[in-house]
């Protein structure tokens, strides 16, 4: 294997003096330095050409073999050296492990370089080159090609891997018989969720970037990441959701990033002595309507009195908005409610709240008349009927005093009547004594 190099080799180990295997394992490593560097420069020169072709994909596949061959370059050095050293210590078992560990390295490293290709590729699925006539594809179905391709590439390496370690194709459709069937039982959720996450890239009821939310369960946000497994939401309070993919087979979801317009819904609601007006307050509100430039009128636009409420009578605004965004939907939603709220005033009439109205009748006086009516009949009156009026009266102002705290809202009318039937009294015995 060395015969080419034994000329070199041999004027080393005169000169140095050191063993023949060492001065091969020397060799391997300088001419493993060598030809990373010729690839190194290569590459770093031939990049930036390929980038300026016509070809879509040329450059990718450069990009992609940057770091595997690099590293394989320097592992297959490794390897040789470690070929040097089982000839010289004459190991036989040595031979066949190193062909596989061979083998195995450039497999896994070729596998390396196809998923790194996978990921550029998708990139320039995404965003084309400057200047190329391919048109961009969105970022979900480039996700879902690449990550197809990579499955792809990862199943055809691992089979060739199984093939160099010396695994029949037979033993490999076996294992891939009984075997995936046991796997299967074990795994049936991880297999749920791929096949729940190969659904929404295909039936794409949303994107990376929708905001999406369930009427079924409390989940609401913004899609950050569709994976294989779990699809990342985060929440209006920055928090993230992980969902199973399997999960929204069930649910159902609502896509607001979907929506043409945003819709204005609302009640006015007016007084009822304010009728009258509720006619031409229905056409002022729907002319402003049709005149707003924020409103598209290309959508129904409805302003209607709708019903008689408990407290007021309803006026109901539909329309839609021309945006979707929601900073600027409130922005149109309180400049819609200030006008209505002018249009009211404008027709002098006033929006309604609910409201009771307390109607409490006038206080009694009593007149100087009465009252000197009263302290006259008080000083002619019979000591019998006097002293049993006086214990009367005595009694009621003390019923009247201990009932004021408990009976607040009666006292005034129970006193009204009181007054109103002692001045009855007085005025008759008043009259009597005239008589006399």
């Amino acid at each position: 294997m060395f015969d080419f190099f034994s000329p070199v080799m041999d004027w080393v180990q005169t000169t140095l003096g050191m063993p023949l295997w060492v001065a091969a394992i020397g060799l391997v490593i300088a001419l493993t330095l060598i030809v990373d560097l010729v690839s190194w420069v290569v590459i770093w020169r031939v990049g930036p050409l390929l980038e300026k072709t016509s070809n879509r994909w040329a450059d990718i596949l450069i990009k992609a073999l940057r770091r595997p061959l690099r590293l394989w370059i320097w592992l297959m050095g490794v390897t040789l050296c470690l070929t040097v050293v089982r000839y010289h210590w004459d190991i036989e078992w040595a031979e066949g492990h190193l062909a596989q560990a061979r083998a195995v390295i450039t497999l896994l490293l070729l596998a390396w370089a196809g998923l790194r290709a996978v990921k550029l590729l998708e990139k320039r699925l995404v965003f084309p080159p400057g200047g190329h006539r391919a048109k961009s594809m969105d970022a979900d179905t480039a996700s879902a090609v690449s990550k197809i391709l990579g499955a792809v590439v990862v199943v055809i390496i691992g089979l060739l891997i199984l093939s160099s370690l010396g695994v029949s194709p037979s033993g490999v459709a076996a294992f891939g018989g009984a075997g995936g069937l046991i796997i299967g039982f074990a795994a049936k959720d991880m297999l749920a969720n791929f096949l729940g996450g190969l659904m929404i890239h295909l039936d794409k009821p949303f994107r990376v970037g929708d905001w999406i939310k369930s009427p079924d369960r409390d989940i609401e946000g913004v899609v950050e990441d569709i994976g294989w497994r779990l699809t990342r939401i985060r929440t209006f309070a920055s928090r993230p959701i992980y969902i199973p993919n399997s999960a929204f087979s069930s649910l159902v979801l609502e896509n607001p990033s979907r929506m043409w317009n945003r819709r204005l819904f609302e009640t006015i609601r007016l007084r009822y002595t304010d009728i009258e007006r509720v006619s031409d307050i229905v056409k002022a509100t729907r002319s402003m309507l049709d005149a707003h430039d924020d409103v598209d009128t290309d959508e129904q636009i409805l302003v209607y009195f709708q019903s008689y409420g408990e407290h007021a009578l309803e006026l109901i605004v539909y329309a839609f908005a021309k945006t979707t965004d929601w900073a600027e939907f409130q922005s149109m939603k309180q400049d819609i409610l200030l006008r209505v709220y002018d249009i009211v005033r404008e027709h002098e009439a006033r929006l309604a709240l609910p409201a009771s109205e307390l109607h409490i009748a006038g206080p009694v006086e009593i007149t100087g008349e009465n009252a000197q009516g009263d302290a006259d009949n008080d000083s002619d009156a019979g000591s019998d009927n006097t002293g049993n009026d006086a214990r009367n009266e005595a009694s009621d102002d003390t019923h009247s005093r201990a009932a004021s705290d408990r009976e607040a809202p009666y006292t005034s009318s129970r006193q009204r009547s009181r007054n109103a039937g002692r001045g009855e009294v007085n005025d008759a015995s008043h009259d009597q004594e005239s008589d006399a």
